[in-house]
């Protein structure tokens, strides 16, 4: 075995090991805990983005910014209850859109400043989030 193959596979393992580590997470995570995986999984791809594209990575960048497009229409924005959440949820809705539209626009056009202004947004909803989640464990 050469060591090409030899990292290889050590990588598919830490992959995998990776996914089974998330999967029970997710598994063993009520409503409120999968939302903050949510966004925290949505924030890890827009740093990714970032990074991307400071090194010029095209490609990359437009995968990180889809992932975190996807987590925020399919996830948090799917998850809005707007009969029961009323004005909360019809205003975190626009607020979402507001930040796929940042995403869309730091795409297009490079723009870091608008991957920040996605970020910050959605650390400060997170941020709510988790402060509410510590309420009712206390």
């Amino acid at each position: 075995m050469t060591y090409s193959r030899g990292a290889s596979a050590y990588g598919r393992g830490a992959n995998a090991y990776a996914r089974v580590g998330v999967e029970s997470g997710v598994m063993s995570a009520n409503p409120h805990q999968l939302i903050v995986m949510l966004f925290d999984g949505a924030q890890a791809a827009i740093r990714a983005a970032r990074i991307h594209m400071q090194s010029g990575n095209i490609g990359e960048k437009g995968k990180s910014i889809s992932k975190a497009l996807d987590i925020i229409n399919n996830g948090l924005a799917a998850a809005l209850d707007q009969e029961k959440g009323g004005e909360i949820a019809e205003r975190l809705g626009s607020l979402y859109e507001y930040i796929v539209r940042l995403l869309l626009a730091a795409n297009l056009r490079n723009d870091e400043e608008s991957l920040d202004q996605a970020e910050k947004l959605l650390e400060d909803i997170a941020s709510a989030w988790r402060e509410i989640g510590q309420q009712q464990s206390a």
